[in-house]
């Protein structure tokens, strides 16, 4: 008995708040080159997908990282148009999204766009925090924040009322990672009483 207490007693005080993060955006914008990045800078040892050979994702990447007290989870969600129908299945679950765009592709902006608008509109969304990556930094030429920001910024009505950043990274350097992170544990946790961790519904 006492032992049962004690190990009810270690669990909660060792357990971390676990909340679950999404990361969209159009396929090729860099979604699990940024989840390697992340992975490499929060957990010791951990040996990075060779960034040559990731691949299109189709289905689901998982990863998590421990951070400020807390444990978030990762899904990494394919981008391809055929598998962005999928994105909705996991918006209820969800904490916060990552929404990546490849600010080096010009010709594609638009449909990131559009796929950006046609996300927040979900009602499963409504005041989830959301920060937008413009990825891809490393490359000349691309387009900065100052470009991108007003692009994404043109449906603010769907945005609604909620914690929203946009932020420049580059996912293969690692520049901009701990910034964007540290900034949506903030957000999720000021979050918590709209959307609790996980753990904790677990315990009621």
């Amino acid at each position: 008995m006492m032992y049962t207490l004690l190990h009810g007693f270690y669990k909660y005080v060792v357990q971390k708040d676990e909340y679950f993060v999404l990361i969209l955006g159009l396929d090729n914008a860099g979604k699990t080159t940024y989840l390697e990045a992340t992975k490499t800078k929060y957990t010791k040892k951990y040996k990075a997908m060779n960034p040559s050979r990731i691949t299109t994702t189709v289905g689901l990447n998982i990863g998590k990282i421990d951070v400020d007290g807390v444990r978030l989870n990762f899904w990494d969600l394919g981008g391809q148009q055929e598998l962005q129908s999928l994105w909705d299945k996991y918006y209820a679950e969800c904490h916060a999204v990552i929404y990546i765009v490849d600010s080096s592709d010009r010709e594609r902006v638009s449909e990131s766009k559009e796929t950006f608008d046609r996300m927040i509109a979900s009602e499963h969304l409504s005041g989830v925090p959301l920060l937008v990556l413009a990825n891809k930094q490393d490359i000349p030429d691309c387009m900065g924040v100052h470009t991108v920001k007003p692009i994404f910024n043109q449906n603010a009505h769907l945005i609604g009322a909620r914690d929203i950043m946009l932020m420049a990274t580059s996912a293969l350097t690692g520049d901009g990672v701990d910034e964007g992170i540290r900034w949506l544990v903030d957000c999720i946790k000021r979050n918590s009483l709209e959307r609790p961790p996980r753990n904790h519904e677990d315990n009621l």
